[in-house]
């Protein structure tokens, strides 16, 4: 099992700036987390002054990705996971939904947010079968993602790859394109690959909110067409039932009826 005492932590936490809000730890107040600042609680509330659906936004990700995971693992045998892009540690995180099913589940985590370094160790606690990781690096590294991941992956081995809600910060999409093809490029046949990320053409208050956030001078996060985000999949398999809004994504049974909001996402596998 892995030993919390041997993360960093307390050197990382000295470079986290509490006077400007930050969007991993807005997102962690929306989804209900603690890890976050006064700054952050009020960047969060004027933003759902705006629009108060980003709330259900965040929290309809974390479900989708949750019945993901769960996909992954139960169905199609998934014992591998390269979720980068992890933000802050909350309910349901990857391993812990994976290693309920399967115990000798491995994660590598990857992110390169200092906040999210500081709390990495509540994301390494394993199962004794299994093991997590924390990478400190930068989605625009792909090739240093690879190299430190093989340390606890066996990348020969199908690997699912979780890309949630990090693509909408590449301002290029060309780049955000080159940076999945890479990564999917170094996983064998049998991998996965899960992307969920903010769409356009749903919601015109979501996005002028978000819009505005952009404008704000705070780090932008991009809303992507549907065909965008479906486009990242391509010389893929999709999962049925392929890249929708992330509630209509094989819903739990229970439960009201879903309705689209502007997030969509897929899931899909690589061919031999």
């Amino acid at each position: 099992m892995t030993d919390p005492a041997t993360t960093p932590g307390s050197a990382a936490h000295q470079k986290i700036d509490t006077s400007v809000p930050h969007s991993a730890r807005i997102w962690n107040y929306w989804l209900g987390g603690k890890d976050n600042y006064p700054v952050d609680e009020e960047a969060g509330d004027a933003y759902t002054a705006v629009f108060p659906g980003i709330v259900t936004i965040a929290r309809s990700s974390r479900a989708f990705l949750r019945r993901n995971i769960t996909y992954l693992v139960a169905e199609a045998g998934i014992r591998q996971f390269l979720d980068i892009g992890t933000g802050l540690p909350t309910a349901d995180n990857t391993h812990e939904v994976a290693q309920r099913i399967a115990p000798e589940t491995r994660i590598v985590y990857v992110d390169n947010d200092p906040m999210v370094l500081a709390h990495a160790r509540a994301l390494l606690y394993s199962t004794r079968e299994g093991a997590t990781s924390y990478v400190d690096a930068d989605v625009l590294d792909p090739d240093r993602i690879l190299a430190a991941a093989a340390e606890t992956l066996d990348l020969t081995r199908p690997t699912a790859l979780i890309l949630s809600n990090i693509l909408g910060h590449v301002a290029d999409y060309d780049q955000a394109r080159s940076i999945v093809t890479r990564l999917m490029d170094a996983l064998p046949p049998g991998s996965y690959l899960s992307i969920n990320d903010g769409s356009r053409g749903i919601d015109p208050v979501f996005e002028q909110a978000q819009d505005a956030y952009n404008d704000s001078g705070a780090a932008p996060y991009i809303l992507r067409t549907v065909d965008q985000i479906t486009a990242y999949f391509d010389g893929l398999e999709l999962v049925d039932p392929g890249v929708v809004s992330v509630p209509l994504w094989r819903p739990d049974a229970t439960g009201p009826a879903p309705e689209p909001i502007g997030e969509h996402g897929g899931l899909a596998r690589k061919p031999a």
